[in-house]
């Protein structure tokens, strides 16, 4: 839900001689980067055999991979751009805590609670999605059809916005038209998918990762030196900063920046919903709890919950400690950010940061560190939305008795299909997609969270108590959401969406038990197949 920023424009930035070799550098490195990636999606197509190596890998990947590839498809531009940007302005240092939640709620207690039962059960149950999860567990095709059709419909703008968002850095730092930058981008992600699969795509999110990992440490190291030479120091400088936004949240005359929430301080309530919200939602999206479906061995989980824990606490933390340091440009900068309603753009301020405190061989690192965090979340939306059309869709219930090379072929242009559609969305640009983008997490993470996690821990769960939490989860995100964006006007909409995507979450939970307990129980060999140990395969 992050892509909140894909409309905005960099300011210009100067044509010097040595602007153009930096330009040229940063190309040069963007260029072996893409060939880099072809060559590991030459050997993926190599090992893909069926469509289980193709969207799990084969169920064999290893916990650094998996781990790392985890955490690098929970970051994208937007999270280190434009959410970066947004509560770095609007709550200072105490943003850190965004990346803090994520790390610990998002990663490390999503691996340790949920990867040993999420794949022991998937296993016996013989499902590889979410729909064919619910369909298994509780005998649903109603949630199947519904959890397929509500991945598909809610991340395909989801991707669009990651796409339309990554362009607009591209643009400014190594002088390619926009549009020509997000062709390029589509072109690349959409051949390592459709040719090397998941085989392929876990571990260029490895690659990725690495340098999400090393040029995060490294950004934040050159922001903070940057700005220490002007304000006493490094701790001087964290405390200037943390003065200035205490100075302009209580000024009425401050600057107010669009693009955040309203130009105001974040009230305490509303932030904690932001921290919950964007930590608690990888529990029950599919591109992320699919992750667990593909790793090797049970006894690997410990391992990659602690390796995706300090990989989201880096990257995180960097993240949102650059936006806080954006209270340190000049006054007169900071005004001129302007967007094309002539508003300063919140959106703008991470940017322009690293723009001004990076060096040119840098920035260029940083280019593909930004590249990395959103192609790796690409890949897993791609996957995800793709397997609902080919897995849920064409193999439950158009083709079940095709031949095993009709479905890996079928997948690979469910693949393209969504690629191309995120392309086009991004390409256009319509006036609805920051608004559907924004429902994201709310409709998909709250209408799956509390059947899937009720699922793998309690046997008294009900077919109609989890297809009641489902549809809960869907009715909140969407009834608040467009009462708010209609009934109320979009800004306030834009401004509660982490509140409504919270509720939408925490609601289920309340309503799965209730109506379980008033409703006629599974079979018991429906529950002893699901909780009952089984040979491993």
């Amino acid at each position: 839900m992050f892509a909140l920023f894909a409309d905005a424009a960099l300011p210009a930035v100067d044509t010097t001689a040595a602007a153009s070799s930096g330009h040229m550098s940063s190309l040069i490195v963007v260029g072996l980067f893409f060939l880099a990636l072809l060559v590991i999606a030459a050997w993926g197509m190599t090992k893909t055999k069926n469509v289980d190596d193709f969207f799990l890998a084969g169920r064999s990947l290893g916990p650094w991979i998996l781990a790392i590839s985890y955490g690098a498809a929970y970051f994208s531009a937007v999270v280190f751009i434009g959410f970066a940007g947004t509560y770095g302005w609007q709550c200072s240092f105490k943003s850190l805590w965004v990346g803090v939640g994520n790390a610990v709620l998002g990663g490390l207690l999503a691996w340790l609670v949920l990867g040993k039962r999420t794949r022991k059960m998937t296993r016996r149950l013989g499902a590889s999605t979410m729909p064919e999860f619910f369909l298994a567990r509780y005998g649903s095709n109603f949630m199947k059809f519904a959890g397929a059709l509500a991945i598909f419909v809610f991340l395909l703008p989801y991707s669009a916005g990651v796409f339309a968002g990554l362009t607009y850095l591209f643009k400014e730092t190594i002088n390619v038209d926009g549009k020509t930058m997000l062709t390029i981008i589509t072109a690349i992600t959409g051949v390592y998918l459709v040719v090397g699969g998941y085989k392929a795509a876990a571990r260029i999110d490895f690659l990725q990762g690495a340098i999400m990992f090393v040029g995060a440490i490294a950004m934040v190291f050159f922001v903070w030196k940057f700005f220490a030479a002007d304000n006493g120091g490094y701790i001087g400088a964290v405390e200037k900063a943390s003065a200035l936004f205490k100075e302009r949240s209580a000024n009425p005359t401050a600057p107010v920046l669009e693009g955040g929430l309203g130009g105001k301080p974040v009230p305490g309530w509303l932030f904690w919903s932001v921290v919950f919200m964007s930590s608690a939602s990888t529990w029950g999206m599919p591109q992320m709890v699919q992750k667990y479906y593909a790793i090797k061995d049970e006894k690997q989980i410990v391992k990659g919950s602690i390796v995706c824990f300090a990989f989201a606490m880096i990257v995180g933390v960097a993240a949102y400690s650059i936006g806080a340091f954006s209270h340190l440009l000049p006054l007169d900068q900071i005004q001129g950010l302007l967007n094309d309603k002539g508003v300063p753009d919140v959106n703008q301020l991470v940017p322009v940061v690293l723009i001004k405190s990076m060096p040119s061989w840098l920035l260029a690192i940083v280019l593909i560190l930004v590249l990395s965090a959103s192609m790796s979340t690409l890949c897993s939306l791609t996957l995800a939305s793709a397997s609902a059309l080919s897995v849920d869709f064409f193999k439950g219930y158009v083709a079940k008795n095709a031949k095993e090379k009709t479905y890996l072929l079928v997948f690979r242009l469910s693949c393209a299909f969504f690629v191309v559609g995120s392309y086009l969305i991004a390409l256009f640009q319509p006036s609805w997609i920051v608004a559907l983008t924004a429902l994201t997490w709310g409709v998909v993470a709250g209408g799956f969270i509390a059947p899937y996690v009720y699922g793998l821990f309690w046997k008294g769960t009900t077919k109609a108590g989890a297809i009641a939490g489902m549809i809960t989860g869907f009715l909140v995100s969407n009834g608040l959401y467009w009462y708010l964006f209609f009934g109320v006007n979009p800004g306030t909409a834009k401004m509660y969406s982490p509140v409504v995507a919270s509720l939408a979450m925490v609601v289920p939970f309340a309503v799965v038990p209730i109506v379980s307990a008033i409703s006629p129980k599974l079979s018991e060999e429906r529950v002893k197949k699901a909780f009952e140990d089984a040979p491993e395969a």
